[in-house]
């Protein structure tokens, strides 16, 4: 059995974790100067935090469930108020591709404002930034009940309502992560299915409240029950952002140096590409093979349901199974299920079919973003590392619906076909899936390495560029911080290698 058995693979750094503080040490020892006090302070927390895998960390886990449901939850129902816009053209001579920047602008400006978000955490804690999100959360739906023209849309229940999600999002997703080990992927599982739940629920309360109550008063309605729901549980979430030691840099830039960082932000980009043109489309795509606007609806609402019921399974087949793996694995699925089921579904059962289906995976890459970046750069670096995320998601989630309705074609008799719409989201999701798979074999490597440098049994070998020593079988040579930048990264990356470690039966 190896150490990877008998310890939490989180806790087993990466290859260039342990590097890095190997080239810490010996610059210290040669510069005693060089750090100040609270720098090896912040180490001395990092190297001896040990998260407590319970207790105050499941009220955070409900806590960030709920503001998950009152903000990516009422994010996702924006399929049903497209569908009735583009239906009842509810502000004259603005067009579909209007409405579509609309959606993807909230959630583009949410990821926008993450490294100001980042910075101001930093600067003022984490309460502060969760509840100025409730503040522009609440102030863009009530403000969008009084929208005349479409630019106040393209503000309220896009710009504002991005900034308050933004804040929202950034100021609890790292908080979670930081309570777990053991268990960190089933709570964050927890954690995502709350947008899936949130979503299914006010779907449908959205598709009842406009032809009963109005437009006006849906907003209402959805700012003063999030208002009411986030206020609490951003008051009751707890950080533990002194005891891990975090660093809140909004841009690590050294961080964009590692190919296996560069193929995770390459993951999002293609997973976000593909999401959000499913996410915002399913609803319209009903109406275009003959369903009524409350069919859509209910459409909308079972895809929200599959998310809700498959995200916690996707935490907890992480912690099984490998939290890459998993994600590798999902996000191929997904985009398998829109190729293969999407294209052929022409009825309401087969719509909502495969709406539950597809849900269950499309939501992949929120439920797992935080443990697999963990994964690649550590937890003490997950702040910066997840800031750039946000920002690079920007330009994807953006354009994503807009190219979704422009890849729709028109069919003879005045109808619409999705074709081209489920083509591109199948293959933006394989292509996140190849991202990934590199990803693993890149960590298959630096877990090898890591259990041979932890083994004092194994001796210098041909990666460490030594020519001599004997190995342990069953175990790479050890690995000396010297060959960092030089012959322990050529090896990992070597094509053949890499190619047999993408292959290998390994929980990573």
């Amino acid at each position: 059995m190896t150490m990877a058995d008998n310890v939490p693979i989180d806790i087993i750094r990466s290859h260039q974790d342990d590097v890095e503080r190997e080239n810490e040490k010996q610059e210290q020892k040669l510069h005693p100067q060089s750090k100040t006090q609270a720098q090896i302070d912040e180490d001395e927390k990092y190297n001896r935090d040990v998260p407590p895998d319970g207790g105050y960390g499941w009220v955070c886990v409900a806590c960030v469930f709920w503001i998950n449901a009152h903000t990516w939850g009422i994010n996702s129902s924006y399929g049903v108020f497209l569908s009735y816009y583009l239906s009842n053209d509810v502000f004259p001579n603005t067009s579909a591709l209007s409405y579509a920047f609309t959606g993807g602008l909230s959630i583009s400006c949410a990821l926008l404002v993450a490294p100001l978000a980042t910075h101001m955490i930093h600067k003022w804690g984490t309460r502060l930034v969760l509840n100025l999100g409730v503040f522009f959360e609440t102030l863009s739906l009530i403000g969008s009940s009084f929208a005349t023209v479409k630019w106040h849309i393209f503000l309220s229940q896009g710009v504002c309502f991005g900034w308050g999600m933004g804040f929202l999002f950034v100021g609890s997703v790292g908080i979670t992560p930081q309570w777990f080990s053991k268990h960190r992927s089933v709570a964050m599982g927890i954690n995502a299915a709350g947008s899936g739940l949130g979503g299914l629920i006010y779907s449908l309360a959205v598709g009842a409240i406009i032809p009963r109550y109005g437009l006006g008063w849906a907003f209402r309605i959805l700012g003063i029950v999030s208002c009411v729901v986030n206020l609490v549980c951003c008051n009751l979430l707890r950080d533990r952002n002194k005891a891990v030691g975090s660093r809140f840099t909004a841009f690590h830039l050294p961080l964009l140096r590692r190919p296996e960082f560069l193929l995770f932000l390459a993951w999002g980009v293609f997973s976000m590409l593909g999401y959000v043109a499913l996410l915002f489309s399913v609803a319209n795509f009903a109406l275009s093979v003959g369903l009524s606007s409350h069919q859509g609806s209910i459409v909308s609402a079972m895809l929200n349901l599959g998310q809700g019921l498959g995200r916690p399974f996707v935490g907890m087949f992480s912690d099984r199974l490998g939290r890459i793996n998993i994600a590798t694995f999902l996000s191929f699925l997904c985009g398998l299920f829109c190729l293969a089921i999407w294209t052929s579904a022409d009825s309401m059962g087969v719509v909502c079919f495969f709406a539950v289906l597809v849900g269950t995976v499309a939501g992949t890459y929120w439920a797992t973003v935080s443990p697999v970046l963990a994964e690649i750069i550590g937890i003490r670096d997950l702040p910066s590392g997840l800031s750039i995320t946000w920002l690079v998601l920007v330009i994807p989630c953006t354009v994503s619906e807009p190219i979704a309705l422009e890849l729709r074609s028109h069919v003879a008799g005045g109808g619409t076909s999705y074709l081209h719409v489920q083509i591109f989201t199948g293959f933006m999701y394989l292509a996140a899936s190849i991202c990934l798979w590199l990803v693993r074999g890149w960590r298959v490597g630096a877990l090898e390495c890591a259990e041979a440098r932890r083994d004092p049994v194994v001796q210098a070998g041909p990666l460490a560029g030594a020519t001599g020593g004997n190995e342990k079988q069953g175990h790479p040579p050890t690995l000396p911080a010297a060959t960092q930048t030089t012959g322990t990264d050529t090896q990992l990356w070597a094509p053949i290698s890499l190619l047999r470690r993408m292959v290998a039966m390994k929980k990573v």
